[in-house]
Formats: structure tokens, sequence, C-alpha cells
């Protein structure tokens, strides 16, 4: 869809079009900030009744953010590269001025919110409107998105269904156009995850690329990332999010080549680009209609002129060993609550909290070691192969408000994860594109993944495959 095919239509909605296209109509001067940020809001108070996207909105803040981009672009005269584009911050990220409650009661409402967290940091400094924050699971501990205080959050294309997590709110929003992208967290598959099940795109960046502060309390696990539409949009928000922060320990510095610099050519550089194919990851049972989107997906590549080639990276579930990393996370987290404080967490959560709580030092050493032995495995296996393709999730989304399908043979929702947490593990960037649909209208994801520190070579392949297909281009029911 071209901005002035969209921008020429009676009545169109600034809202159905990207972070790259608002910001060539901004350019050309025949879009208007304020016009895309009344429109994203609109769909806010359309559609967040019915879906939960977001737990707190502020409309008089972004309007007056977006008259001052308006007048800037009128001037020739943009802050950055997101000047005038309307988003949404997760619930988990710190946004000066708005409480940061982590869809938790026990985090105490009085504040101070007097900073940003780096990301949100660069994402002003670039000229985002920002929106509002979006709804979370309780602490963000699981890969569904329903909390005691904010309540369940729906999936876009049928709010009977659960949008995934805990990065839920986060995509939903954007699925609906309330707002063009959004900045979310993956511990776990959290960008990854709800991408799948709402039909967008999301990356998790190499950890270190984009600073965090502050330090979340599952270590190293969790990484900050973009949640957006196209390919393009999500490296477009890379590069302004990622760089060096002196309150992040684990910082990187800036990557050598953007991410958009690296879209440029991205078919051509995909030509004999050896490309390895794991339907299963060896272990993963997947629902028939996932597996015949995913072979659709692959044999794009292939026409494409990648070399695609089956190819399991060779570990097995190391889903105990995420446990373990996962639940002490989840007790650091609640412990400085007393016994009534922990009455109102997610029983869940409250539940693998105390599981972790129980984990020793040599517990914990043992996962670590797990996960180094992964990492030193994918890091050989990413010296043949560049790229790996599996399915995001095995299964298409299921009810809303529930952590696990029912009948799963899990308790937890690791179980129905087992492609997105390996690659926190081992710290690797992996996106997440649409790639068709189930029989019945439920999205379903393709999953890339490149060693550390290949975002931009990650990104590239998301969209050389989204310019050979239409699969982003569509939108969700409840929009008409």
């Amino acid at each position: 869809m071209s901005t002035t095919s969209t921008t020429t239509e009676a009545g169109a909605s600034l809202a159905d079009l990207s972070a790259t296209e608002l910001l060539a109509g901004y350019r050309s001067g025949e879009l208007s900030p304020v016009r895309a940020t009344r429109d994203a809001l609109d769909r806010a108070e359309r559609f967040n009744p019915t879906v939960n996207a977001y737990c707190l909105l502020d409309p008089a803040g972004a309007l007056d953010a977006a008259r001052e981009s308006e007048a800037r672009w009128r001037r020739g005269q943009p802050v950055g590269p997101l000047d005038g584009v309307p988003i949404s911050i997760k619930d988990i990220l710190l946004t000066k001025g708005w409480p940061t409650l982590r869809g938790s009661y026990s985090v105490d409402e009085s504040g101070p919110w007097d900073a940003d967290g780096p990301s949100v940091a660069r994402v002003r400094e670039a000229g985002a409107v920002l929106l509002g924050k979006t709804t979370t699971p309780d602490l963000a501990w699981k890969g569904v998105t329903d909390s005691p205080r904010n309540g369940v959050t729906g999936n876009p294309w049928d709010p009977t269904l659960t949008c995934g997590g805990s990065s839920g709110g986060s995509a939903s929003a954007v699925a609906l156009g309330m707002g063009a992208g959004s900045l979310g967290t993956d511990g776990g598959g959290s960008v990854r995850i709800p991408a799948a099940f709402s039909g967008i795109v999301a990356h998790k960046p190499t950890y270190g690329l984009v600073p965090h502060y502050p330090g979340s309390p599952f270590g190293p696990l969790s990484h900050v990332g973009p949640m957006t539409r196209t390919a393009a949009d999500a490296a477009l928000l890379l590069d302004v999010m990622a760089g060096f922060d002196a309150r992040d320990p684990w910082a990187g510095s800036v990557p050598a080549r953007s991410c958009v610099a690296a879209l440029d050519g991205a078919e051509a550089g995909l030509r004999g680009l050896r490309v390895a194919v794991s339907p299963t990851l060896g272990y993963v049972s997947v629902h028939p209609e996932v597996a015949a989107a995913f072979e659709r997906a692959v044999s794009v590549f292939g026409e494409l002129g990648a070399a695609v080639e089956a190819a399991d990276p060779g570990f097995t579930d190391p889903v105990d060993a995420f446990h373990v990393l996962w639940f002490a996370g989840a007790a650091k987290c609640v412990e400085h609550l007393d016994a009534e404080g922990m009455t109102r967490l997610d029983p869940g959560l409250a539940e693998v909290a105390a599981t972790g709580a129980g984990y020793s030092a040599m517990d914990y050493l043992g996962a670590m070691a797990v996960r180094n032995e992964l990492g030193t495995r994918m890091g050989a296996f990413h010296e043949r192969y560049p790229l790996l393709l599996t399915p995001t999730l095995p299964i298409p989304a299921f009810e809303a408000g529930m952590e696990v399908p029912p009948g799963f043979g899990s308790r937890r929702w690791t179980g129905w994860t087992p492609f997105t947490y390996p690659f926190n593990m081992t710290q690797q960037p992996a996106a997440s594109v649409p790639c068709g649909f189930t029989s019945d209208g439920r999205p379903i994801g393709l999953q890339i993944v490149g060693p550390r520190h290949a975002d931009d070579a990650v990104l590239a392949a998301a969209h050389a495959y989204q310019q050979a297909t239409d699969w982003h281009r569509r939108r969700p029911p409840l929009l008409g």
C-alpha cells in the first residue's frame, strides 16, 4: 500500500500506515503527525475496551508532542529519525511522568516516576510520540497476558483468544493500529510469542545491543526489542534503541552497520546464503497447520535464492535449565513482599517464585553451564549456517486467560514455547514475522535466528521475506 494512494482515499486512517510510510509523508508534507496521532488514539478509543491492550493512555500528552513534531517538520527540522511516529511502551520500561507498575500490585504506585529507561529515552529523543503504556502479565513472568491488576488482554484477530505475552498489550496495540510500533521486552519469547499470535513483527536483539535499566531480575535472559508491522519498521526502531548507556553495565557499543542500511539489497543478500531449516528443533511436536505454513515460508526463501538445507542444531530441550534461571528470577522479583503481598500476586507467579526460592547456588550455576554449552553449540552451528528458520510457536492461539491450552501436557507456559526460550539462553538475535493463518483465521509466525551481533542480517532476511509475501498486510476482522 503506497503512502500516496492511502492518503488520497476518502476517510483513510493513518493508523494503517507503517512508521516508514508515515515518515515519508511527513517529509513530503502530505501527512501530519497530529492526524497520525489522532488516528492512533481513535483506534485505541474504539478497540482498547475490547482487547485491553493499554493500561495507560495519555491523549493530551501525545497530542502536545505531535503538535511540536508537526511544527518541526514545517520548519524542515525534524529532531530525529522517529519524529512524529506514534508508539507505545510496555509497562515494564521506565517512562518519565507515567507510573511503571509492571502489571502488578507488588509495585508501589507512588514512584517517583522521574526517569526514562534507556530505550524509552532514545525513542523520545528521536521525536517519537508516546501514546501510553501497554499491558503485561504480573511482573512479565509468563507467555500470555493477564494479571490480577489489569485483567485479560485479547487477541486482535479474535478477542476470545490469547494474544500471547508477556508483551501482549504491545502486540494487540500494533496489530490494531493503536500506534505504529511498541517497545517490548523478551525474557523467554515475550516479544516473539505475541507477535506470532497477533500477526505482527517482533525482534529480540542480541543481548546488550539495547541497554536496559533498571536491570531485570531475570538477569541476562531479558532483552528489550521493537514490535511493529514490518521488518523495516523494526530495523528503524532498533537503530534508535541500540547503543551504550552507562546505567547498564552489560550494554555494548553502537553497531558498525545500521539495520536500516542492511535492508538495501536484502533479497540479493539471500542468494546463495546457507539457511538451516529446523521444523521441530529435533524434539518439538508441531500443529499440522503451523507445520504447513512453515513449509510454505521456507519455500519462499528457496525462491529468493537461499541455499535452504534441513538441519537441526543438535541440542535437547533446555527447559529444565531455563526453569532454574527463570524461576529464580521470579523469586528475586517478589523477595520484598510479605505474606499479604504474596496473596495479591498471580497465583502462578507465586508458585514458580516459591520453587525458585528453593534453588541452591549450585543449581543456578548448573543451569548457567547448560546455557554456556548451548551458546557454544549455536556459535559453531552458525559458522556453517548464517541463519536458522523455525516456527515461532508450535501451536496457534488458544483461549484467553489461560497459561496453557486445555488438556495440554505441561502446566507452565514454557511447554508450548520451545522454539523461543533457547535463544534467550544463547542471547542470539531472533525475529518473528507473520507467515500465514490457520483455516479458522489464527495468525502463524516464522522465526528467523542469527548468530550474536547479526541483528542486521536477521532483519534483512525478514524484510526480504516480507517483500515477497503479503501476510503482514492482512488486517484483523475488528478493523472491518
